[in-house]
């Protein structure tokens, strides 16, 4: 493992790489951003030991560097690392997309590109933690003149960091990406603003949406300081994944202009099957999931004390969501939780403390 680490960018990646590397056990931790600002705020959080005035600077005496840039700004700020840095440090990146900042290190031995996919709509060295990697998949992209020991090296660092390393090709990578993150929040904005900017005889569609268009829409509107140069950087690999989905929505309207009822059928049986592939490769150690679907009133402390019933009991909640609907109202709180007989528990307890409880198997065959 590196004695001695560069992070250049104390932003949320760039300082929790630096309290997962204390976690583990680095000895040294140096850091650079040019927002002096955020800089101070990763010292406050313990994320690095020491400030650094340049790039130079910071990298002068690592082992290995991490460059946590904006996307837009990694190709020149690896340039500048690679340049600065000396020979036995490895560097490599955290940007979610790989095709750029591979091309400009191409031939540099040293380089390894990396992008770990644990993304939060918090931001900032203030919302850093050590635990933010545990899990996660951490995509490395070494190519024909990488350094073989480095690369093993860098796999090693990743995964003291509580990451899962897995190597792809960086083109590979964007078109992935693209599909599976990209895609989706291009797909968000796009839903949002049809609904936003429409009318239905006077009614404001907004106002009428219910939980189906809140899901859809949850990443809608995401940073775009960040946004936009991910959309732009990657953008040949989105126009792709853009094309193959309006050749599908060509389909279902085809389907739907001449009552195709078979199509349809096998349509959404073909979406449930894969949704049930995606729930499978998200919960993959915890066996069958239950959904608990609880009617909760609007008011303080509800939410505490009904985690806090269940904790009691030791019954472990796989994931949770709580959609609000209005003050009257309430919300409807979804809670996950793997095994028959354990969701039979947390039913009734539940139903016991006076809420309206109904379970279903999350995976239904």
């Amino acid at each position: 493992m590196a004695q001695r680490l560069a992070i250049v960018g104390t932003g949320l990646i760039g300082a929790s790489v630096g309290l997962a590397a204390k976690r583990a056990g680095v000895a040294h931790v140096d850091g650079f951003d040019p927002d002096s600002g955020a800089l101070e705020r990763a010292a406050e959080r313990g994320a690095i030991d020491a400030s650094a005035p340049s790039v130079a600077e910071a990298v002068a005496a690592a082992d290995l560097a991490v460059v946590a840039a904006p996307v837009a700004e990694l190709p020149a700020q690896v340039v500048a690392v690679l340049g600065a840095s000396p020979e036995r440090c490895t560097v490599t990146d955290v940007g979610s997309t790989k095709g750029p900042v591979c091309a400009a290190a191409a031939g540099a031995a040293r380089f390894i590109g990396g992008h770990p996919v644990c993304g939060s709509e918090a931001y900032g060295p203030e919302n850093a933690r050590a635990e933010l990697f545990d899990g996660a998949t951490w995509f490395l992209t070494p190519a024909a003149a990488t350094d073989p020991q480095r690369y093993r090296a860098l796999h090693g660092f990743v995964s003291s960091l509580g990451a899962v390393p897995v190597a792809v090709d960086p083109a590979a990578h964007d078109r992935l990406l693209a599909l599976t993150s990209h895609l989706p929040h291009a797909l968000a904005n796009l839903l949002l603003n049809q609904a936003g900017g429409t009318r239905v005889e006077g009614h404001e569609p907004l106002a009428a949406g219910g939980g189906s268009l809140r899901d859809m829409t949850r990443v809608a509107g995401a940073n775009p300081r960040i946004w936009v140069d991910i959309f732009l950087d990657n953008a040949d690999a989105l126009r792709e994944a853009l094309g193959e989905h309006r050749r599908r929505i060509d389909q279902l309207e085809r389907a739907l202009a001449t009552g195709d009822a078979g199509f349809l059928a096998r349509w959404i049986g073909e979406a449930a099957t894969n949704r049930r592939r995606l729930l499978r490769a998200a919960y993959p150690d915890a066996g069958p999931i239950e959904r608990l679907l609880v009617r909760v009133p609007d008011r303080p402390g509800v939410l505490a004390g009904i985690t806090q019933a269940l904790g009691a009991e030791r019954i472990n909640i796989e994931d949770f969501e709580l959609q609000h609907e209005s003050p009257e109202r309430g919300g409807l709180l979804t809670l996950l939780v793997a095994g028959e007989h354990e969701a039979e528990r947390a039913a009734d307890l539940l139903e016991a403390q006076g809420y309206a409880v109904d379970v279903s198997p999350l995976d239904p065959e």
